[in-house]
């Protein structure tokens, strides 16, 4: 195959791009740089199944020459990172929902097969744990920006999934759960590559809150692998909603604390309230597990890194970033 991939140079994108290259296939990594970078995909420059296009998915008329001869498109491009979303929804907004529109009708016209990558936030405040596909979704109010993301993805999905009902676009929606691992900056909010950073130069780690929220981390290679699983089984795929993550729940204080062991940091904890890291009325979600039980039946879906393997990964991607600085 021969595969779009917007958002090519960012972490998961160029992830994807790494794996589809081993797999004998072509990528053509499409990013506008905003916060990817061309260190991601440097390795790949001058290997004969990989090009790249600086352009925006708002572009139009870019998105068509770089899908004129794709087999398939994987959308990964969009304004991502609380920092970024609560700062910016009007940004969040045009980038997330106008430009995926961009990606779909020049999709829908070529009849490309395609898989928007979505996000866990869609499921809000919803109080069904572990979430699943077919379980309703609920926002905060539109006066808080950080739901702009969480609108603008839901968005996207209805309307990747109306063409695939009125016009045959051969869609499909990831919904993906935390993902991480090397290249993940901790620059938008992120927050294992900021606990790490901060541990490995003996900062204090900054937790927002009181540390009790929990979240499941999942390693951008069993991501990608699910990804290209999903193109490769187009037959049951095609139309479906996945939920791809790992349901190991941990609570952000325990990451803290494993973090710090693991580092052999001297490292303390600095709790910040939200009122003082975030705008006035900013929303947290204290839970957030994924039911991953129809991507592991259709699709064999297994999650195989474990926490500690990803923070090992993390650690030692982070940890030869600094020292060759």
């Amino acid at each position: 195959m021969k595969v779009l991939v917007t958002g090519g140079a960012g972490f998961i994108g160029s992830h994807l791009c790494d794996l589809l290259i081993s797999a004998g296939h072509h990528a053509v990594a499409f990013d506008d740089l905003s916060t990817g970078t061309l260190e991601n995909v440097a390795h790949l420059s001058g290997h004969p199944l990989f090009s790249f296009v600086r352009a925006d998915i708002r572009d139009a008329r870019a998105v068509e020459g770089a899908m004129a001869s794709c087999d398939a498109v994987v959308h990964l491009a969009a304004r991502i990172g609380l920092k970024i979303i609560v700062e910016s929804p009007l940004e969040t907004i045009e980038v997330n929902a106008r430009g995926t529109e961009t990606v779909l009708e020049v999709a829908s016209r070529r009849r490309v097969r395609t898989i928007v990558a979505s996000t866990s936030e869609v499921y809000g405040h919803s109080t069904r744990i572990p979430s699943a596909e077919s379980d309703p979704i609920c926002f905060g109010s539109p006066t808080i920006g950080r739901w702009s993301y969480a609108c603008a993805k839901a968005y996207d999905e209805f309307y990747a999934l109306a063409l695939h009902q009125e016009r045959g676009l051969p869609a499909i929606v990831v919904r993906l759960f935390n993902t991480v691992g090397p290249r993940q900056t901790g620059r938008y909010g992120m927050v294992i590559p900021r606990f790490v950073t901060q541990a490995l130069a003996g900062e204090p780690l900054t937790v927002y809150g009181d540390g009790t929220q929990t979240r499941c981390f999942c390693s951008v290679d069993d991501v990608v692998g699910a990804l290209l699983a999903m193109l490769e089984r187009s037959d049951v795929a095609v139309g479906q909603v996945f939920n791809i993550g790992n349901p190991e729940e941990t609570s952000i204080e325990s990451l803290a604390k494993l973090v710090i062991e693991m580092t052999g940091s001297a490292s303390g904890i600095r709790y910040v309230p939200f009122s003082d890291a975030y705008p006035v009325g900013f929303e947290e979600i204290m839970r957030r597990v994924p039911n991953i039980d129809k991507a592991r039946e259709l699709l064999g879906f297994s999650p195989r890194s474990t926490l500690r393997s990803i923070l090992d990964d993390v650690i030692a991607s982070v940890d030869r970033r600094e020292r060759t600085a």
